[in-house]
């Protein structure tokens, strides 16, 4: 026991600002599961078997419960264990959550794999709903390309108008007078 609370200690000490909200440190067969909400660390220690919903439930409802009783005094608190008549209430909750096959822990069981489901089937349609997009996006990209080309072809056609429109009266011209002057001077 000893040594699980300075492994404790150690989490504790190694808590910042930027550390994660919700997370578990594995230790052998135990996990460590912490939660932190406005500045207070709520942790439990469980054995690996026992499910990371419930610890995570447990720390949840310990939290929302405190923040209730204590969570205007967290800031003003001058002496340690200044809130140990909240142990009573952990000592409660703790019973609860003790075999994760009760009735209660399992319906929180089934409640979060219902979520997961929802979030599974929301996935699943945001997928399919990226797949009608792709297909549009893609359709929308033949599209442009096919414009693109008609775009090209049709700038070919209008440079080469531009051409006969700049250089072709000039041409005609030249070509008319050289006619005249090689009829008047060969021929004549």
């Amino acid at each position: 026991m000893a040594e699980h609370k300075n492994q404790a200690k150690q989490i504790f000490k190694r808590l910042s600002p930027d550390s994660e909200q919700r997370c578990s440190v594995e230790t052998g067969n135990l996990v460590f599961h912490y939660l932190i909400e406005f500045g207070v660390c709520y942790l439990c220690l469980c054995d690996r078997s026992y499910p990371r919903k419930l610890a995570f439930a447990y720390l949840e409802e310990l939290q929302h419960e405190f923040q209730e009783q204590y969570g205007d005094q967290v800031g003003t608190v001058a002496r340690p264990y200044a809130f140990v008549r909240f142990d009573s209430y952990i000592q409660k909750v703790k019973r609860q959550y003790k075999d994760s096959r009760t009735q209660r822990n399992l319906n929180k069981l089934n409640e979060d794999l219902q979520d997961v489901t929802r979030i599974m089937t929301k996935n699943i349609q945001d997928v399919l709903g990226r797949g009608e997009q792709l297909n549009r996006m893609s359709t929308l990209s033949k599209d442009v390309a096919d414009q693109s080309k008609k775009y090209l072809k049709d700038t070919k056609n209008l440079n080469l108008q531009a051409l006969y429109q700049k250089y072709g009266p000039p041409v005609i011209v030249i070509g008319i007078v050289s006619i005249v002057l090689y009829i008047r001077f060969w021929l004549w």
